[in-house]
């Protein structure tokens, strides 16, 4: 990170975001030796980055079983939802939901949108530099992709706004969010579920 070192700083702005999460990782890791789980982890996150890369997202993180991708406006334009939304879909299909199989691994997928700080930040002295997004939309995003059950995709409504599609049609629900005072509206995705492109 000797980009981020040389040029600290940043900046809020508006974007969205992804956050796709392993279900069940605690129970798998027990099932295989460590070997296994990573070799299991790294085809996920193979699988994940390509779809993410493919749709103009920026990598923020791979973490645990989870991956993180952001959708700057500089990169997808003012509708930067849509990129995120069709990514979503993609990363279900990609691990298999929706086929004959069955996935190989189970996700759900979360998609917001709004402002987020963008921009570096450093450990003790300066020794560790990362670049990173945060703020409250940043921990909505998280939240949905935590409540996401297998096969879903939760995008909120104000991802919805953003990406101008029309998902009127798919299945709504109001969710309480851990640590938020006001509950949040969002669409379901399936794979099996018609979406526009």
């Amino acid at each position: 990170m000797a980009f981020a070192q040389r040029c600290p700083g940043g900046a809020e702005i508006e974007l969205s975001m992804l956050f796709v999460d392993v279900r069940g990782s605690t129970g798998l890791a027990e099932q295989m030796s460590a070997t296994e789980f990573s070799r299991l982890m790294n085809r996920f996150y193979k699988a994940a980055t390509d779809v993410l890369i493919d749709s103009d997202a920026v990598i923020d993180k791979l973490v645990g079983d989870q991956v993180i991708g952001l959708y700057l406006p500089l990169f997808t334009g003012p509708n930067h939802a849509r990129p995120a939304i069709v990514a979503a879909r993609r990363l279900l299909e990609v691990v298999g939901h929706g086929s004959d199989e069955g996935p190989w691994l189970q996700i759900g997928v979360g998609v917001h949108a709004g402002s987020a700080f963008v921009g570096t930040v450093s450990g003790g002295d300066n020794t560790v530099t990362d670049i990173t997004a945060l703020g409250d939309n940043m921990n909505i995003g998280a939240r949905l992709a935590s409540l996401a059950r297998p096969g879903e995709v939760l995008v909120s409504e104000a991802a919805l706004r953003v990406s101008g599609l029309d998902l009127r049609a798919l299945e709504q629900r109001r969710l309480e969010l851990k640590g938020k005072s006001e509950r949040i509206d969002v669409r379901v995705i399936r794979t099996a579920a018609s979406m526009p492109s």
